[in-house]
């Protein structure tokens, strides 16, 4: 059976130079070897209970990740996130296209002013503010739809997760990219991460049909122009000095599709894609199409964007 690759970008940052990047992957590697072996010997005696969705998620103490229960009023696209349809941005654009009513009533205006004591219903649906806050990391597969549901009837990324609330993704990954994605009903924590000027750092792990030339490394650190507008990395690195058709890259643009455009506006095509890195949350220890809980500091961590997070 072919092992595969060790997460070689945890610590990835533009201050490194190649060798000392290098160096480091192969140490994290031996590391993450022997940290995988003995952390699934573990969770092989918890996996019938995942499968059967069984596993409670676990109570974050934290106060900032207790759920809105009060009868404050809210924009009805905040409401509706802090009810786990969607994130904000999402539900905005729900709203618009008149698919919600509140107290019977159709409204298509998201910042339209809502409490509990509201009766939202969405496509039909009652909808209620979520009582407990999820935080899932996922290893996302290939073929799967970023998604909570999907008119063509695809895979989507809800499809790999057996829990009772509703939750939906963070941001989105395309059907053909794999890697971290986070799934959550805390709208909030949502916005927050979706939104550009909070720049939270993305690293990816491309592999290019063939090998990267050295002036197209360079144009891509100096900048490239897209069809909508300069797109530029945080970082940029080899991952094997031997085979330069696989890289690192570090952003924290989330312009739609923005690091394949990046290579394909050079004449590259991207083989395969997959995020190491989102706002500090790796898929260390998570096979391809499983998912763990959060811990609290995870949490935490996110809530406060650390310099961990950046």
């Amino acid at each position: 059976m072919k092992k595969k690759p060790a997460n070689n970008f945890n610590k990835f940052t533009k201050k490194k130079s190649n060798a000392a990047i290098k160096e480091q992957f192969k140490q994290e590697k031996r590391k993450w070897k022997k940290e995988r072996e003995a952390f699934f010997d573990e969770k092989k005696k918890k996996a019938a209970a995942e499968r059967d969705g069984t596993i409670k998620p676990p109570v974050y103490e934290t106060s900032k990740t207790k759920p809105q229960t009060s009868n404050e009023q809210m924009p009805l696209n905040k409401f509706m996130a802090h009810c786990g349809v969607s994130s904000r941005r999402d539900a905005a654009e729900t709203v618009k296209l008149g698919k919600v009513k509140v107290n019977d009533v159709l409204i298509t205006d998201p910042g339209f002013k809502v409490s509990s004591k509201d009766e939202v219903k969405v496509n039909g649906k009652k909808i209620l503010l979520a009582k407990n806050l999820i935080y899932i990391l996922l290893n996302k597969p290939k073929d799967y739809i970023t998604t909570t549901d999907d008119p063509q009837q695809r895979k989507t990324v809800v499809d790999l997760i057996r829990i009772t609330e509703r939750i939906y993704p963070v941001g989105r990954l395309d059907r053909n990219t794999s890697g971290v994605l986070l799934l959550t009903n805390d709208g909030d924590l949502s916005q927050k991460l979706t939104h550009p000027s909070h720049e939270v750092k993305k690293v990816y792990h491309v592999t290019l049909n063939r090998a990267l030339e050295k002036k197209d490394f360079d144009n891509i650190l100096k900048g490239i122009t897209l069809d909508d507008g300069p797109a530029s990395v945080d970082a940029l690195a080899y991952a094997d000095s031997k085979d330069k058709t696989q890289l690192g890259v570090e952003i924290h643009s989330g312009r739609n599709r923005i690091v394949r455009r990046i290579f394909e506006k050079l004449g590259y095509d991207v083989k395969a894609l997959d995020r190491v890195i989102f706002a500090g949350l790796t898929k260390k220890n998570v096979e391809r199409g499983k998912w763990r809980f959060l811990s609290e500091k995870e949490v935490r961590d996110l809530k406060y964007f650390g310099k961990g997070n950046r």
